[in-house]
């Protein structure tokens, strides 16, 4: 059913955003090979990370679900059984590129597959280095999902990433966990680094150099008890949000800051967001904090280079924001946005083109000028989470209601964000 969207006069409130996709796929994954149960709490609510815990069900790891709390009876290394059917990786793209780091080790054939959107992302990037491992893989056409995984005994390597992609990183990392000897992987650019953290946390024995990352094989993992930091990539809406409809204030309780993900707050900062961290602390490796946000007059900007990396999943709210700013903004070097769940160049373009606003695309990017005002309008989430919910925030700000058509593609990260949206605006 479409979601309609009516124009907020401002956002006020305290908000707690549901767990971090990226550490809750990797804390499973570690909690089903290390050794003891593992209670993981503040799991992410998001149908991508349920399809990590459907998987490892599958390889015979018994998994407890209680709200958002989570726990993971862990068999070892060695302790995972075949499947009888093919793993669902539904939608995501972190559980078939990372779990496969861990299949392809396996003394017995896997099958892994996903949704449509998910068979159309090119899979060369992990298949890649697992072969150069030894693992034995097949893909429809050579690139695509399906992914037939067969028996191998893996050795260790010496990888240099040809595009910097934390989800690379992490599937060789933990197909070096079963390789003898250390595995090491070479980042072109520093990306998350919630592996080695998580890593570290279960006991495997690993060195970071700057961008030079290196795990033992081997290793005995231990069950460990963990909270999962907030999501800032959910985040990211809500600070867009707040930063565009006037007399905004808003507060948001236990993000997860690790540095490798910060440059959103500090490009936030650095075009005029008014943005405070409050009650800084660690937990588990990683940084957790409290966000509050006010709007505030945005100037716009540029995003290149290594900020588009790093930027590569806030984008598409992110030009939502430079629309509505002083200077707009500019995205170059961001062409792995074709190949997201949607090509999230083009609808970005064709939703703020619903709305009344100009795009110019490039191949690589777009540029959204400032200054513009939002019409309100029917918008197509397109299947796409993240366009679905940069979309309602665009329609907080519009001149009238708007309409968001397959809404619930949201449920992929964030099954709550449309009642968190209505609770916070008046």
């Amino acid at each position: 059913m479409p979601a309609r969207i009516s124009p907020a006069t401002r956002l006020q409130g305290t908000i707690r955003l549901p767990g971090d996709k990226s550490i809750s796929h990797r804390y499973a994954m570690l909690a089903a090979i290390a050794e003891g149960t593992s209670h993981i709490r503040n799991y992410s609510t998001g149908a991508d990370c349920a399809s990590t815990l459907g998987a490892l069900e599958s390889l015979g790891i018994r998994i407890e679900r209680e709200g958002t709390s989570v726990s993971v009876a862990g068999r070892g290394l060695d302790g995972l059984r075949e499947s009888s059917t093919t793993l669902d990786a539904g939608n995501s793209g972190s559980t078939i590129r990372m779990l496969s780091g861990i299949l392809a080790a396996q003394p017995f054939a896997s099958r892994i597959a996903g949704d449509e959107s998910l068979s159309r992302r090119p899979m060369e990037r992990i298949m890649r280095p697992l072969e150069a491992m030894g693992a034995s893989i097949t893909a429809r056409e050579g690139r695509f999902p399906p992914l037939e995984i067969h028996p191998a005994e893996l050795r260790s390597i010496d990888y240099t990433l040809p595009v910097a992609s934390a989800q690379v990183k992490t599937c060789v990392l933990l197909a070096g966990l079963y390789a003898r000897g250390v595995t090491t992987v070479r980042e072109p650019l520093r990306t998350r680094d919630h592996t080695e953290i998580a890593l570290r946390e279960f006991g495997a024995a690993i060195d970071v150099r700057g961008r030079v990352i290196s795990v033992q094989g081997r290793p005995r993992l231990e069950a460990r008890d963990l909270e999962v930091p907030g999501d800032l990539s959910s985040a990211a809406f809500f600070l867009v949000a707040a930063s565009l409809v006037p007399d905004s204030v808003l507060r948001i309780e236990g993000v997860g800051l690790n540095p490798t993900r910060s440059a959103l707050l500090d490009f936030l900062v650095s075009i005029g967001a008014d943005l405070d961290i409050r009650d800084l602390r660690m937990q588990a490796g990683e940084p957790v904090g409290d966000l509050e946000v006010r709007h505030a007059r945005i100037r716009g900007g540029v995003i290149e280079k290594e900020l588009a990396a790093a930027l590569i999943d806030e984008i598409p709210v992110l030009a939502v924001l430079g629309a509505a700013s002083e200077e707009g903004l500019v995205v170059r070097d961001a062409a792995e946005l074709r190949v997201k769940e949607t090509d999230r160049i083009a609808t970005v373009a064709e939703n703020l083109g619903r709305m009344g606003v100009s795009v110019e695309v490039f191949p690589d990017g777009l540029r959204v000028p400032g200054r513009q005002r939002f019409h309100g309008a029917e918008f197509d989430s397109f299947g796409d989470h993240r366009i679905a919910m940069a979309f309602a925030v665009a329609a907080l700000a519009a001149s009238g209601e708007s309409t968001i058509l397959a809404p619930e593609a949201a449920s992929v990260s964030f099954p709550d964000f449309y009642r968190i949206l209505a609770e916070i605006a008046q």
